[in-house]
């Protein structure tokens, strides 16, 4: 299983040790802390609701039906307090499922973050939620749970039916003053209740929720259970990811609030255009102002550091969209380093069995020529062969969808903000119906990626493992041909193993599948040489005397039908030649000093590819002249 499927315990464990408010757990292997006093406020109990409270569900799906449908990267601390109050986050799923689950974070806390309650129900519009839909949701079993700083929690599955492009509403309760990480740009209004207002997760109306935060809180991202979904496709980047200029559609209209990213277009046309068995999720990772290299800027926000958290430990992904580049520039970076991280990046997700399509650097008016030129350099790199030069799978032009003809260091006037860099709505759609679909729907198609197998000798114990990324994990068969006899193939492992019984070469095709479309076949060779036989030498070994001196004179016969390696050693010194197929290579002197004394002489043969050997020891007696 591929490391960004088998995330699935808690990055900071989730354990019963610590108990805080009288049951909850910690996300962390520290000692309890301390229930703090809080003055002139009523504190309710977690375990006191008006509302469902739902039992942990038996986790009996396993992590092959769990996909991300929402989500949002965590990017600074607040500069907001929290004291005994409530907040309600929006979250619009891409897909719908079952089950839901949802992840916590602390990332930029300045000390460890106790929710005392969390909640989840369908959202009604505003604040309001849907009468009998509420879940309170438990964490290794607990409602509290406290998240060391820069920890995360994932909560319990718990039953909730939902659909694509439906709204949850997470709602939260913090007993005590509270800092908390968020995200910058919800795209929309979240709401808060008034300090020392309590628990107010059971409230139907959201009549208490009577402040808009146009911010994100805790929650980073929501998982859905839908056996029936082919995978999560991320968008990954800076601005133009995060959804900049998505509010702005024309004089006199505000589009905030109303999901107009080319993520969320693109996430509607998914619904409303794939066949139900090619239907994925599509989910929002981006962080407005970001580098994709570490060494052009961003605090760890970049798309190498954050890479781990912001898309390998989400669930189900299939797809990357990735789009990077320009704060690079902006901030002075050359090609090389963006593309050092852009090979970096590509390398991981695609051993991660995730395919990455990547969009060339749009236009920024602000870029010296210099700047252009390394954008030249990048945009050519990504679009070399329709691959990124063999790095990634795919191309996906925003910079031919947006830039302007007739100024090509600004996008056009019709897709234009205002600052010549982000889409409005219009830009944002012409994106969203420039990507096509079939390519997202077949991210999780299988690919071979192991090497040819190696042949092997009749008798000889063989094993060679065939490789395939893709989501599910394939399995593998011959679909034309056949394996050498006494080798199998195990579906699958994809192992081929065993102990071939005849010589010749076996040609075979191997398919990879996992019933999302589609297939990948590959034609391999192995070939089967007969059971091998020591080389065959004869060795003479005769001591004479040679003008006064004596000497061991050895004699190498090659009984082969081709040449083969000789090694002759003695207590004199040694040689290596090549003894000429079935005849003599003549003799070869190795002199003595003073006498020759008895000893013995070691003759070594090995064919060409040193997969042969045999040896022969011969003595021979004291000489002196």
């Amino acid at each position: 299983m591929t490391p960004h499927r088998s995330r699935r315990l808690l990055t900071a464990l989730v354990t019963a040790v610590a108990v805080v408010l009288g049951g909850g757990a910690t996300a962390a292997t520290a000692s309890a802390t301390p229930t703090p006093t809080i003055q002139n406020a009523t504190v309710a109990s977690p375990t006191v609701v008006t509302h469902e409270t739902v039992a942990p569900a038996a986790d009996t799906h396993d992590d092959e039906g769990w996909f991300t449908s929402w989500a949002q990267s965590q990017q600074r601390v607040s500069g907001k307090n929290f004291d005994n109050q409530s907040m309600r986050m929006i979250t619009r799923l891409t897909q719908g499922g079952d089950a839901v689950r949802i992840r916590l974070q602390n990332q930029y806390g300045t000390r460890p973050l106790v929710i005392d309650q969390t909640s989840l129900a369908l959202s009604a519009g505003g604040p309001a939620i849907v009468d009998g839909t509420s879940r309170v949701l438990t964490f290794d079993g607990a409602e509290s749970v406290t998240i060391p700083v820069g920890g995360e929690v994932w909560s319990d599955p718990t039953s909730i039916g939902t659909t694509a492009q439906q709204e949850l509403a997470v709602t939260f309760f913090l007993a005590r003053p509270t800092v908390a990480s968020l995200h910058d740009r919800a795209g929309r209004n979240n709401y808060g209740a008034a300090i020392g207002s309590g628990n107010r997760n059971a409230e139907v109306s959201g009549a208490s929720f009577t402040e808009n935060l146009p911010w994100t809180y805790f929650v980073s991202a929501v998982d859905v259970y839908n056996t029936d979904l082919a995978g999560t496709i991320v968008a990954y980047g800076s601005s133009v990811v995060d959804g900049v200029g998505s509010e702005n559609c024309g004089p006199g209209c505000d589009a905030f609030g109303q999901d107009r990213r080319w993520t969320d277009e693109l996430a509607r046309r998914v619904v409303d255009e794939l066949p139900p068995s090619q239907q994925v999720a599509v989910v929002n990772e981006g962080i407005s102002g970001t580098t994709s290299s570490p060494a052009c800027g961003s605090g760890g926000l970049d798309g190498v550091s954050r890479l781990d958290r912001d898309v390998l430990a989400l669930s189900g992904v299939t797809g990357v969209i990735f789009y990077y580049g320009t704060n690079d520039l902006a901030n002075g970076c050359s090609d090389a380093a963006i593309l050092a991280s852009y090979r970096q990046i590509f390398e991981r997700l695609r051993d991660a069995g995730i395919k990455v399509y990547v969009t060339p650097i749009t236009p920024r008016p602000g870029y010296t020529a210099l700047m252009n030129e390394y954008r030249s350099s990048v945009n050519a790199f990504v679009r070399e062969g329709g691959n990124c030069s063999g790095t990634c799978d795919g191309v996906v032009d925003f910079d031919a969808v947006l830039r302007d003809p007739a100024n090509p260091n600004s996008i056009l006037p019709a897709y234009d903000t205002g600052d010549g860099v982000h889409a409005n709505v219009a830009g944002q759609e012409a994106i969203a119906a420039s990507i096509p679909l079939e390519m997202l729907a077949s991210a999780g198609s299988p690919v071979i990626t192991s090497g040819a197998p190696g042949g092997t000798v009749v008798g000889e114990p063989y094993s060679f493992t065939l490789t395939a990324s893709g989501y599910p994990a394939p399995t593998f068969a011959v679909t034309r041909g056949t394996l050498p006899p006494g080798l199998t193939l195990d579906g699958a492992t994809g192992e081929i193993s065993g102990t071939a019984t005849t010589a010749l070469a076996y040609r075979f095709t191997i398919t990879a599948s996992n019933g999302v479309s589609p297939d990948t076949s590959a034609s391999y060779t192995i070939f089967v040489s007969p059971a091998w036989a020591t080389p065959a030498i004869t060795a003479e070994v005769e001591p004479r005397c040679l003008a006064g001196r004596p000497y061991l004179a050895v004699r190498v016969t090659n009984d082969e039908d081709v040449p083969l390696d000789v090694e002759v050693a003695t207590a004199y010194g040694s040689k290596t030649f090549t003894a000429v197929a079935a005849g003599s290579n003549g003799y070869q002197a190795f002199a003595a000093r003073d006498g020759l004394t008895a000893g013995t002489v070691t003759i070594t043969s090995r064919d060409g590819d040193d997969d042969r050997e045999g040896s022969e020891t011969v003595a021979h007696p004291a000489l002196t002249c």
